[in-house]
């Protein structure tokens, strides 16, 4: 089985706002997929369903953004699954514009206090994440501002792009495994390339 978190903030004041791509795409799953909401259950909103053959939980932590590992952890102990090869976590990122998404098995927080924490929780930087890009900060704001804000209408077909691209992203990943999903999705629109 697989647990797949998205990262957010719960309540309707941060719908939609940069800091709760990860709740977007689990939304997306849901939709796609079919998945059926199950109530709540280690501090999250849970739905457990089939993505691509596979079963699968999907997760959005109750806890906010920065106790996230709260809800990852006790559902990891809960089913005994292994971070390495079970776990898929998905947040934001600011180091990527709107519409852009990086997978990796593995790394670091990057200053993402909800990957953060989760890494404190689970006692290991060894799980998958898909990071989805909401764009740099502007120089004249505060970064919890910023994250917290929404997206423009020019930027929201972009940041809605990123949404569905993670969404197909992680559906690799389950189904064909995390270096077939970094080589399809972790690439530059032919523009960006030089």
């Amino acid at each position: 089985m697989f647990l797949i978190c998205g990262l957010g903030n719960p309540g309707r004041e941060y719908h939609k706002t940069r800091h709760n791509m990860g709740f977007d795409v689990i939304d997306r799953l849901v939709d796609t997929y079919r998945i059926p909401q199950s109530g709540t259950k280690f501090h999250a909103m849970v739905g457990s369903g089939v993505i691509e053959g596979q079963k699968v939980l999907l997760m959005k932590p109750l806890t906010y953004m920065n106790l996230s590992g709260n809800a990852v952890g006790e559902a990891v102990r809960f089913y005994k699954l292994d971070p390495a090869t079970d776990l898929i976590v998905i947040s934001d990122d600011i180091d990527l514009p709107p519409g852009r998404i990086r997978i990796r098995a593995a790394g670091s927080a990057g200053g993402q206090n909800g990957l953060k924490h989760i890494i404190s929780c689970l006692g290991t930087e060894a799980f998958a994440r898909v990071r989805v890009g909401t764009g740099a900060k502007p120089k004249d704001f505060d970064l919890a501002d910023y994250v917290l804000s929404r997206f423009s209408e020019e930027e929201r077909a972009a940041a809605d792009a990123g949404v569905d691209l993670a969404a197909k992203a992680v559906a690799c990943i389950v189904s064909e495994g995390i270096d077939a999903a970094m080589n399809r999705y972790n690439v530059r629109p032919k523009k960006e390339e030089t």
